[in-house]
């Protein structure tokens, strides 16, 4: 399994949580769920925001889920939805650019950030 340099994510773990965020609908779902911040969203409420009901949303959320990027917990008889990989999307968000330009020649390198 190769490494990500300066990270402890696998290169296998990257490119499973870009194929998780590889649909609109559960990067829509994603989103939602982000900007609702960290005290999550119950899953009917998750569904009127997101627009994805059902089982469409239940399958979207377990990929997500086994991606790493949501937690689900239940509340009662309520399931709360919440976008608990910050650190990770951010990780992964940076895996892209951590390399940007290495091998171009020394004269062309560019600044990311």
């Amino acid at each position: 399994m190769e490494m990500i340099h300066d990270s402890s994510l696998r290169l296998e773990e990257v490119a499973s949580t870009f194929a998780a965020l590889g649909s609109e609908q559960r990067l829509h779902v994603l989103r939602t769920l982000v900007r609702a911040g960290p005290e999550g969203l119950a899953i009917g409420e998750l569904g009127a925001r997101s627009g994805v009901m059902g089982s469409t949303l239940t399958h979207h959320m377990k990929l997500l889920a086994a991606a790493g990027l949501v937690d689900q917990v239940r509340a009662g008889r309520r399931i709360i939805c919440i976008a608990a990989a910050f650190k990770r999307m951010q990780a992964v968000s940076e895996f892209l650019l951590r390399e940007c330009c290495a091998d171009a020649r020394s004269g062309e390198r560019h600044d990311h950030g």
